[in-house]
């Protein structure tokens, strides 16, 4: 099964799945947007779980690869200037430089190519910019052998849990990396900022 057919399926349930597990770090996360008014790109902006907590000086560009995740995330921006587009984060539909600042959360371990997100997501951020990721990742060497036994029948449905984030910042030298915190579950998720040299 298909990212797109997965997620079409799963975007009734996905809320009540992952909303309350993950809003408190999620907050967290986007405190650390600018103050200052710019662009943000939402990269895989799903059902929206981000849009309560986002500050409203900013505009927001959500992308997301299925329509039936962005129709939920609609309601959920009353306050904000967001658009909704229906979009491939491996292939951004926007030029270089066009973003401030970038947030993708829960997206890096969901793609097929979370190399090439991330190399798409260091095009898009101008110079200065920063990008918040929220997602689970492993360190280089973990053992973790649960999640390796997991991985293969648990990427299939929804998410892979064998992304090694450093592995990832290597192939994408436009980024360095500004701070990285153990946000969830003794560490599994992460909390990672970068900026665009």
């Amino acid at each position: 099964m298909g990212l797109k057919q997965s997620y079409r399926l799963i975007a009734p349930f996905y809320d009540l799945a992952v909303d309350r597990a993950t809003r408190g770090i999620r907050r967290h996360s986007l405190l650390q947007l600018p103050d200052k008014p710019g662009r943000i790109m939402l990269a895989g902006v799903g059902t929206g779980l981000d849009l309560p907590h986002l500050p409203g000086q900013h505009h927001y560009v959500g992308i997301d690869l299925t329509g039936a995740m962005l129709r939920r995330a609609l309601p959920r921006a009353g306050h904000l200037d967001f658009v909704p587009l229906q979009g491939d984060v491996h292939r951004l539909p926007f030029a270089d430089a066009s973003f401030d600042g970038v947030v993708a959360h829960l997206i890096l371990a969901v793609v097929p190519q979370p190399a090439l997100c991330l190399m798409e997501i260091a095009r898009v951020l101008k110079p200065g910019g920063q990008a918040l990721i929220l997602d689970k990742f492993l360190r280089r060497d973990q053992r973790a052998p649960l999640r390796r036994l997991l991985n293969p029948l648990v990427r299939r449905i929804a998410t892979r849990l064998d992304v090694v984030f450093e592995d990832l910042l290597d192939d994408t030298p436009g980024l360095h990396l500004v701070d990285d915190r153990a946000a969830l579950a003794g560490g599994w998720f992460r909390h990672i900022r970068l900026s665009r040299r």
